[in-house]
């Protein structure tokens, strides 16, 4: 696991030259290293190299690895499609869920939320570049579902997630986080969750505050 330290490392260190090339502030941007279908042995890799923050798109391969790193104080976040009986779940064991899609799922997170808890850091899904095959609102519904979200307890509406359609130019790369910034910005929110390994320094150039990084950081994945 020693190439999980340096990989972070590079990382960190990609981080703060785009911060730097891009007039953020140092520290401005979080990395989040996405561990899906990524052992727990992994995980604590990571996070003995400092890194406390960990995505997860699988509830019950999330659930299993919360059990099993129970003595490590990670910030856990749910980044994957949520369905209706997944909410309790995620409302209990969860620190951020970055993927609410609509006003129905963020009142059973409210609901389910308990009071015993912070309250639940919640991003809102936007589909950014208008592809049926992915979840989020339309930047036209944005605003209606912030307004509709901020009221309810037990949640903390902090931001935005998005995941636009692959692009290879870095000019292409940048626009849909610019459009998206731009409107999310008008709304009062403190939370930009966008930038993967493949568009990291474009999101940073627009914005972002949290760039989910799973492959450079833990290699590439083995779904079978």
């Amino acid at each position: 696991m020693a190439s999980i330290t340096q990989r972070l490392k590079q990382i960190r260190a990609q981080i703060r030259d785009a911060e730097q090339a891009y007039n953020r502030q140092p520290g401005a941007v979080q990395l989040l290293a996405v561990s899906k279908t990524k052992p727990s042995e992994a995980i604590a890799c990571a996070y003995q190299s400092g890194q406390r923050h960990f995505g997860e798109n699988y509830l019950q391969e999330a659930l299993r690895k919360q059990q099993e790193l129970g003595a490590y104080d990670i910030t856990w976040h749910f980044i994957g499609p949520i369905q209706s009986n997944k909410t309790k779940a995620l409302a209990t064991h969860f620190d951020w869920v970055h993927s609410v899609d609509s006003f129905k799922i963020a009142k059973r997170l409210s609901e389910q939320r308990s009071d015993q808890l912070l309250p639940l850091n919640i991003c809102l899904q936007v589909n950014i570049s208008d592809e049926p095959s992915k979840s989020g609102v339309t930047l036209a519904e944005l605003s209606q579902l912030c307004e509709q979200v901020a009221k309810l307890p037990n949640l903390k509406l902090r931001g935005v997630m998005a995941i636009p359609a692959p692009q290879q130019d870095f000019e292409q790369q940048r626009q849909p986080y610019k459009s998206l910034y731009q409107a999310a910005a008008k709304l009062g929110l403190d939370t930009y969750s966008f930038g993967m390994t493949g568009d990291l320094k474009a999101a940073i150039a627009e914005g972002s505050t949290i760039v989910r990084i799973g492959t450079a950081l833990f290699g590439e994945r083995d779904y079978s």
